[in-house]
């Protein structure tokens, strides 16, 4: 398993898909909103069809423009022939997902584990 150590972001690669997750407790900033969607789209443009999940394990706060963010990423993967998958939302930030109606536009799992596993099932 490949690992890369960037700010923001801790990304692996398992399984050929790229799994990563958020190093900062609070994406709030839009300094930050904008370094990481940056990051995020360079991982977009440099693999065809990827397959990616995103972790909010360590995120306890989300603003509307980091929401913002992630649809453009959706997007951007979507256009690229590859897939999208959020993990580990806390529950009052996935409350703001069903406020916004985002909860039908992303494919959401309680663990990366099983976004993971939903991928495996994909291909068989």
């Amino acid at each position: 398993m490949a690992e890369e150590e960037k700010s923001h972001l801790n990304i692996t690669r398992n399984a050929g898909v790229c799994i990563v997750e958020f190093e900062d407790r609070k994406i709030l900033e839009e300094v930050s909103i904008s370094e990481i969607g940056d990051l995020l789209l360079d991982v977009v443009g440099s693999e065809p069809d990827l397959r990616m999940v995103l972790s909010f394990r360590n995120v306890e706060h989300l603003s509307s423009a980091a929401l913002g963010m992630l649809i453009t990423l959706r997007s951007q993967v979507r256009e690229k022939g590859g897939h999208l998958k959020l993990s580990n939302i806390r529950p009052q930030i996935y409350e703001v997902f069903k406020i916004t109606k985002l909860h039908r536009l992303f494919d959401i799992h309680d663990t990366a584990a099983q976004a993971m596993q939903a991928f495996a099932e994909q291909q068989s």
